[in-house]
């Protein structure tokens, strides 16, 4: 369906998944919506499952919105605790919507948490506690991370809630008919030896209109490499910031493997940075990028970013907490060096142009991801491709063909 019929059945209030491929102009429609919801004066939660998806719509993560955290599953005693937080049980009393873009990367117990959040605040008799629930995105983009986990489709309140799928056909992004041709290859899993031809025609080739490309990898070594290059080029004085830990060892090790932070940072006046944590009041999401153009008089440093606001990166801590109490911390400045980036971080951004490595990919739908930031096939030079970068996953293309079918019905 196009966009204007996917926007009538948003605001008939019913529970709404608004698909379609990567560049289809499913952000774009969900601020439509969001605009329309505040013109009525419609109190809505607009949310997405990681902070760089949520910038686009001026939100923040579902895992922050309904006070979950990194939590998959909650006791009767962890659902009381965080309801006592009067500002989190407000925000969801008073919500007639709730949006969750990007639902390829929340799991399926994730999707079950917020339903029964919801219910304790809201009404326990009706799905997600009667808020009309609008989850958004294409699950031939990257899964939850977690290996274990189930996409969100097998959750049992998405099959207890009657979502209208609205799946949309138009193409905004790839102008590109022969590049079109090979993405919708790869989302049928049909992608073959003529589609990896074509990718590999742009194998080391420059972009003549972008001579600066964003640089996206597969894996975090090969960015991290690559980001200390690129440091070590510029010639000025190098400031270095240190993890500061607290608490039970075992505890600050499992904050130090589930959250971003660099155990040494080093930054330069110069760098192309990305803040990797939340901080609303101070103006930065995790996933904003930025430059460091200045240290403060303490020593930190002042990052330009792409919407001109300057923000001082002081320090802030990840903390692991039970029964309100700090067990551990872990505490740096929350920036990273992001010349490059990895292609998970890269999910939900539309580029001008990209140089892509996809020679390890090791996920189904990474490649998928990649190659879909771009307009054209000439805005990529590609530094090599292996066999997995052009699957996706089997059961996403069956149901993706159900959801066709699905959206035909509802239009």
């Amino acid at each position: 369906m196009n966009q204007s019929h996917a926007l009538k059945i948003l605001k008939s209030g019913d529970n709404v998944f608004l698909t379609g491929s990567a560049g289809s102009g499913k952000t774009f429609l969900l601020n439509q919506f969001i605009d329309y919801l505040k013109s009525k004066k419609i109190k809505v939660g607009i949310t997405a499952s990681t902070g760089i998806a949520a910038t686009h719509l001026n939100g923040r993560t579902i895992h922050s919105w309904c006070g979950m955290g990194i939590a998959k599953k909650m006791n009767k005693k962890q659902l009381k605790k965080i309801l006592r937080k009067e500002e989190l049980f407000e925000r969801i009393r008073k919500a007639s919507v709730l949006i969750i873009d990007e639902i390829s990367m929340l799991d399926a117990d994730r999707l079950d948490l917020v339903d029964k959040i919801c219910k304790a605040v809201k009404n326990p008799f009706f799905p997600f506690g009667g808020i009309q629930i609008v989850l958004c995105g294409d699950f031939f983009q990257l899964p939850p991370v977690s290996k274990d986990s189930q996409f969100a489709f097998h959750a049992f309140s998405w099959k207890n809630s009657g979502f209208k799928v609205c799946y949309l056909d138009e193409q905004f992004r790839q102008d590109d008919a022969n590049f079109l041709n090979v993405l919708n290859k790869i989302r049928a899993n049909e992608a073959g030896e003529k589609e990896v031809n074509i990718l590999k025609s742009r194998l080391y080739e420059p972009v003549a209109h972008a001579p600066i490309l964003t640089k996206l990898y597969t894996h975090n070594i090969n960015v991290d490499a690559l980001n200390y290059f690129e440091l070590s080029k510029i010639s000025l004085e190098e400031k270095a910031y240190q993890v500061k830990e607290n608490g039970q060892k075992e505890l600050v090790d499992f904050l130090k493997k589930s959250f971003p932070a660099v155990q040494e940072l080093k930054l330069k006046v110069g760098a192309v940075v990305m803040f990797i944590k939340n901080n609303f009041d101070a103006g930065y999401v995790n996933g904003t990028l930025g430059e460091v153009v200045a240290f403060d008089a303490d020593g930190y440093p002042e990052v330009k970013t792409k919407n001109n606001e300057t923000i001082i990166a002081t320090p802030i801590s990840w903390n692991f907490e039970e029964d309100e109490k700090v067990l551990a911390s872990i505490r740096q400045v929350p920036l990273r060096l992001a010349w490059a980036i990895t292609v998970h971080k890269s999910q939900g951004m539309s580029l001008d142009a990209a140089e892509i490595d996809l020679s390890k990919s090791f996920e189904r739908g990474m490649g998928y991801v990649a190659l879909s930031r771009v307009r054209t096939l000439n805005s990529i030079r590609l530094m090599g491709i292996n066999e997995m970068a052009l699957k996706v996953d089997e059961t996403v293309v069956k149901m993706d063909r159900e959801f066709k079918k699905l959206s035909k019905k509802n239009r």
